[in-house]
This record gives C-alpha cells, structure tokens and sequence, in this order.
C-alpha cells in the first residue's frame, strides 16, 4: 500500500515538473534565432605545445585563452588545459608565481585560481590524440577527459612553434594537419561533438586545417602558408616576448564581450587586421552549415544557460576593459 502511494505520489511530482518545464522550452524554442547553435554544453582544449623559458609568450597565449573562456561560463571541469608550466616558478622569472600578457604586467594570468590538467611532460601528440577521441586508460581521472557528446560545442586552441602542416610538441615530436583531422574524424563518428571552432597560434598556422574533411567544424589560423606569426610585445625587466601579436588582438576583442553578447564569428573574424597582427590570419568555413553571421562567438567561448537576454541598456556591463588589463 505504501509502495502505491510512494508511486502515485512520484507520478504527481513528475507531471508538475514537466508541466512547469514546458513552457519555458518552448519560450526557448519560439525564441531561438534562425540559425542558432543546438548545442547545450560547451568545452574548451587549450594546448601550448612549447616548453622553455624562451617561450614564454606561449604560455601567456594559452592562459590567456583560459582566462576568457573562463569568464564566459566555462565551468573548469569543462576545460582542459595543456602546459609545459615551467615559466611562472622559472628561477629567471622576477615575478616568481606569475605570468603577464603586456609589459605593463597589469593582469596576472597564472594567479592561484587556475588548473593545469596536462602539465609539463604530460602534454604529447599521445596524450592529445587521446584526450580528443576518448580513447584514454581507464587510469586516467575524469578531470583529465574530454567528455563530450553529440551536444557537445568544442573549442580547440593550439599555439606553439609550427611549420608546413606541422605543430611542434617541445621540441620532441610534432602533429601534422593529417592527425587533427583524422582525430576530429573519429570525434564525429562517436558522436563526440556538435560544432567545433579550431583556432591556432603559430607559424603557417592556416596550413593547419587544410585537410579536415568532417562536418560542422569551423577553423581560423593566424599565418598563410610561408608566413611567420610575430610575437606582440617584450618585456625588458623578463627579456622575452610576452604574447604573440594575433592571440593579443583576439583576446582585446573578446575583452569587450560579455556571456549575453550577441556579437557572431563574423564579427570577430571581420576585426583582423594583417597591418597589426603582421601576418594574414585565414577562416576556413565551408565544412560549417551555419553562416558566419549567425553563429555567436558564445557558442564557442561561453557556457551554456536558458536565461532570457534583457537588452544592454538594462544592466551595467561590469567587466574591466582589456586595454588596461594588457
């Protein structure tokens, strides 16, 4: 008798979440732009795939890039970050603990709020291919997975020393264009993603994504190919470059964006300047099935929440600007 109850009761329960939830899918679903991204989880990979002090800028690339997924709503648990990290504690680092962006060393980038999941020897071509294809040992802890699905957006990030279709991994092995494709592959037969934006930092980048060949992904490079990436700025009291030129302007664009921005891939790919970056950055969209146009860099870049957007003019946008940051 109390077993029919406990169920009726459950029955009850269940009915008026579903009848409260409904409504607000549907408001979702009436309001959806055309073209808007299904997706309803957001990862991040954030590989720098240098190691040495003389790499410093690298580092700040990658961290940078952890820094803004992170302020858009990217859970740490949904990002994965790969990094030598043998810069902040480097014993030719006078500022022992940190890592900066901009001579100005207004904005610490490493600070104590930040987890490295892949750190020093453990970032390989290996342990890449892995992480992206699920392909790891059962050994290997949760946070140091990539677990996607079929609603998963990915945003991938790579910056290093590069060449003709090649990524260098520490000076010790490289990637070629053939792997990451085929690792994307592999995504999409297992149903590891929905969409996936790729964007990389190094020499030739664009050379990079040349052979992907499956559906839904979007990629953009700093570099053509023959054509170097350029760091942004040195830092004389550390006595290396502190950021390479196209992550900086990247990251001064996305500054200004906040997680109920409506601003798309096009926006951002339409800010690139080769007169400033010193290089011709390069878009690849046709394995993409949504315009450019429509497609909002929070789908990549932030996390993902049901909320209704209130118009800019309602609330304060309290984010500090980026150009006083860096």
């Amino acid at each position: 008798m109390r077993l029919i109850l406990f169920l009726h009761l459950l029955g009850i329960l269940y009915t008026t979440w579903a009848l409260n939830a409904q409504p607000v899918n549907d408001f979702f679903e009436r309001n959806a732009a055309p073209g808007a991204s299904k997706h309803t989880n957001n990862w991040a990979v954030l590989v720098c795939a240098s190691r040495y002090w003389f790499n410093y800028r690298h580092m700040a690339n990658a961290l940078g890039m952890y820094r803004t997924v992170k302020r858009l709503g990217i859970p740490d648990s949904n990002i994965i970050l790969m990094l030598a990290d043998d810069v902040s504690c480097n014993m030719r680092n006078k500022f022992p603990g940190s890592v900066y962006a901009n001579p100005g060393r207004h904005l610490d980038l490493y600070g104590d709020n930040i987890e490295v999941d892949y750190r020093g020897y453990e970032v390989t071509v290996e342990n890449f291919i892995r992480l992206l294809t699920g392909r790891v040992d059962p050994s290997v802890p949760r946070s140091k997975r990539l677990l996607t699905d079929e609603n998963s957006n990915v945003f991938v990030y790579m910056t290093g020393h590069g060449g003709n279709e090649f990524l260098k991994f520490q000076d010790n092995e490289e990637i070629s264009a053939f792997d990451i494709a085929d690792a994307f592959e592999q995504m999409y037969q297992k149903k590891r993603y929905n969409e996936i934006f790729f964007m990389i930092d190094t020499c030739q980048a664009n050379t990079m994504y040349t052979k992907f060949y499956s559906p839904n992904i979007l990629a953009t490079g700093s570099s053509l190919l023959g054509e170097n990436s350029y760091s942004y700025a040195n830092d004389n009291d550390l006595g290396v470059a502190v950021i390479d030129a196209y992550t900086h302007y990247v990251l001064q664009y996305m500054e200004g964006i906040n997680k109920t921005s409506q601003l798309t891939m096009q926006d951002l790919f339409n800010t690139y300047d080769p007169a400033k970056i010193n290089s011709h950055p390069g878009v690849r969209s046709d394995l993409f099935q949504r315009p450019l146009n429509t497609a909002l860099i929070t789908d990549f870049f932030g996390g993902v929440s049901q909320v209704e957007v209130a118009s800019p003019d309602d609330s304060e946008d309290d984010e500090q600007d980026f150009v006083s940051l860096w």
